[in-house]
């Protein structure tokens, strides 16, 4: 049979499948499903810094969103009350009792500020790993792209000074520079980072004029965005990547991997399909292994990205003139 294994930030794992931050993942009878399944391993549902922040007794009014927002105080402080930071910590407690896959704890993050030492009581409590999702969003007229980006490496580097955790950075492609950056990312000794951070999406409802969320799922169509920067930056950073967004299926798995990802993140396709699909998408790379004769995931990884001599054209291509001229 082939050999799925492979490593996770560092880490030694099952399978390439990784499961993907989520409501789905906050649940230890849903992460005991996961790793009977033949998932590599689970990252928990985020915590939010603001949730932090509230916790450890800092005021929400020190969040300058709030002075602008105020309803934002009282929807931080009901949401802390149902999702509260102990709880978390339990769940990570109560996850490694049931599992022996890796549970990887997830905080999505906008500045470096006092949370960063709550890193400190997710080791602790035991968690193998940790995932800081950070999403700038370029909107500040007054701020360049050189102070958004320093946010970034800001948040690592003090993260890291509070734990001895692996940590990977799931972030988006909204840089000017997105392969410098992650190179100098790379550089600050993180193990991971993952391709691409999936955000809140608005909508306006034109009957009850109003703003709603829209596109809470990834598409399959969504694949390529991520699996163009995986075949670019694969053997050229000095950490692993992970792909997520738009895997729904085995052969798309396959295709990040080939493309040189080291894991794939998978969720939407688990609220679409069901758990049974982490089954089906591994069987699926099962039997190509077979069919390709490959005993192992290190034997075809990376055989298509750009550092592998795969055709850089391809990928660089960002205008349809070449390989759609005649369609009108």
């Amino acid at each position: 049979m082939a050999d799925l294994s492979t490593t996770y930030m560092g880490l030694s794992i099952k399978s390439p499948l990784v499961i993907g931050s989520s409501g789905l993942t906050n649940s230890v009878e849903n992460i005991e499903k996961f790793a009977k399944l033949g998932a590599g391993a689970v990252v928990l549902k985020s915590l939010f810094e603001e949730q932090i922040m509230h916790e450890v007794n800092f005021t929400i009014k020190q969040d300058k969103s709030s002075n602008h927002y105020p309803e934002a105080e009282d929807y931080i402080r009901n949401y802390t009350k149902q999702n509260s930071v102990q709880h978390y910590l339990d769940l990570i407690k109560a996850a490694k009792e049931k599992v022996d896959i890796p549970i990887i704890a997830s905080i999505n993050c906008t500045s470096a500020s006092e949370w960063t030492s709550f890193a400190k009581s997710i080791e602790a409590a035991g968690a193998d790993g940790l995932e800081l999702n950070i999403f700038v969003l370029p909107s500040d007229f007054n701020h360049s792209g050189e102070e958004n980006e320093k946010i970034y490496f800001d948040i690592v580097n003090k993260v890291k000074k509070e734990t001895s955790l692996p940590i990977s950075v799931k972030l988006s492609y909204h840089f000017s520079s997105l392969a410098n950056t992650l190179e100098k990312l790379s550089w600050t000794g993180i193990k991971s980072i993952t391709l691409f951070n999936r955000f809140f999406s608005p909508d306006i409802d034109i009957n009850k004029m109003e703003i709603k969320p829209s596109f809470v799922y990834s598409k399959p169509e969504d694949l390529g965005i991520s699996l163009r920067w995986v075949a670019l930056l694969s053997n050229r950073l000095q950490c692993e990547l992970s792909a997520s967004t738009g895997v729904h299926n085995g052969e798309a798995l396959i295709k990040q991997l080939l493309a040189g990802a080291q894991t794939v993140q998978v969720a939407s396709v688990l609220y679409k399909e069901g758990f049974d699909s982490i089954t089906v998408i591994l069987d699926t790379l099962r039997n190509w292994m077979k069919e390709n004769k490959f005993e192992n995931t290190s034997d075809f990884r990376g055989q298509l990205s750009v550092a592998k001599n795969a055709n850089s054209g391809a990928y660089e291509r960002v205008q349809f003139m070449k390989h759609f001229a005649g369609i009108e």
